[in-house]
């Protein structure tokens, strides 16, 4: 009994945690708003391990959220910018390498801790698997937040100078149709005896990745159309921030100050490989320089649409960009670190700067 209030009472604290977030407009707020909060109640000596079937239980609502994005329309409009696609494909397959090389040759990190820093957005897979496969999570957060922190602080500026337009009044999503009773079932079962499947190939995040393959075919085909629930997608955020969270309460002022320089460098190459490569595909997409910057930077997919909204850009082309990439790293990810990485049971060493 004590033990369940214990997780009530950490599930409450983190749902006001991720509705503060929330309130205050910040990208990914239900996941990072409880994350945040579970750190601070680790601080405290509070926080508790989220149990299994919970945790599967987040894995599987979030893969069903993020499969839910490629609907016929979606496929649709990819086919009006396959040489732009393509050059994102290389974009973010350059920068991940090139952000990659700097963290194990200069910095001295593992190769799948590598990967995971480097990886251009698709934050909740990335803490996901890190915690999962028991990798530096307080490093890896330090990289992914300051690409995070830098291009939302300097890209709107650098939008604005380039002629980006009026500041748009719709969000993602908006009047979209909820997902059938029906469709949902189908979903979250198959994504589970799918995930239950390579959980046994031994791939990492397999909950997660099953419920995004699921989900994006019955989603593609026309068979399951419309969202998930938003309270069901923001009690798998919640969960998910939990269960990140509380893995998260060893990083320290110390860690930050051994992992910036690092961070710093993983910064630059990837964000210059993505620009250099966006400035081509804009003229091959027919579109403004301010549309392919926001599509081809390696931010999370909430705050660049977020953002591309806000600054009256083509919600069409950045949207499509940062959900075919956001997808792809959703599903090859966990099959790469897989292969890269240390087995399952093996504890990772911090990495070191």
């Amino acid at each position: 009994m004590t033990a369940i209030l214990a997780q009530t009472a950490q599930f409450l604290v983190a749902t006001l945690g991720g509705f503060a977030f929330h309130l205050l407009g910040i990208p990914a707020a239900w996941m990072s708003g409880a994350m945040v909060a579970v750190v601070i109640l680790g601080a405290f000596g509070r926080s508790r391990p989220l149990p299994r079937p919970l945790a599967d239980a987040a894995m599987l609502v979030s893969g069903a959220t993020m499969g839910g994005g490629i609907t016929p329309e979606a496929l649709a409009a990819v086919t009006r910018y396959p040489a732009s696609l393509a050059l994102l494909v290389l974009a973010v397959a350059a920068g991940t390498g090139a952000s990659m090389l700097w963290l194990t040759r200069a910095a001295g990190w593992r190769r799948d801790d590598a990967l995971l820093a480097s990886a251009p957005g698709a934050l909740s897979t990335v803490l996901i698997i890190a915690v999962e496969r028991k990798a530096s999570v307080g490093s890896i957060v330090v990289v992914q937040s300051i690409r995070l922190f830098v291009l939302i602080a300097l890209l709107p500026s650098l939008v604005v100078f380039l002629g980006g337009g009026a500041p748009g009044s719709r969000l993602p999503g908006e009047g979209m149709p909820l997902e059938s009773p029906a469709g949902l079932a189908a979903i979250l079962v198959g994504g589970l005896a799918l995930g239950l499947v390579l959980e046994r190939l031994r791939f990492a995040a397999p909950i997660l990745l099953g419920a995004t393959l699921v989900s994006a075919t019955l989603h593609a085909t026309g068979f399951a159309p419309g969202v998930v629930p938003p309270p069901v997608a923001v009690v798998g955020l919640v969960l998910i921030g939990v269960f990140i969270g509380e893995r998260f309460r060893t990083l320290e002022l110390t860690s930050l100050r051994r992992v910036l320089p690092a961070a710093l460098g993983s910064l630059v190459l990837s964000t210059g490989v993505a620009m250099s490569l966006a400035a081509a595909a804009s003229g091959l997409a027919g579109v403004g320089l301010s549309e392919a910057l926001v599509a081809f930077a390696p931010g999370g997919l909430e705050a660049m649409m977020v953002l591309a909204l806000i600054l009256g850009l083509d919600p069409l082309y950045v949207g499509v960009h940062h959900l075919a990439r956001f997808l792809g790293i959703a599903m090859v990810l966990p099959v790469v670190v897989g292969f890269l990485g240390r087995p399952r049971g093996e504890t990772a060493e911090p990495a070191d700067s």
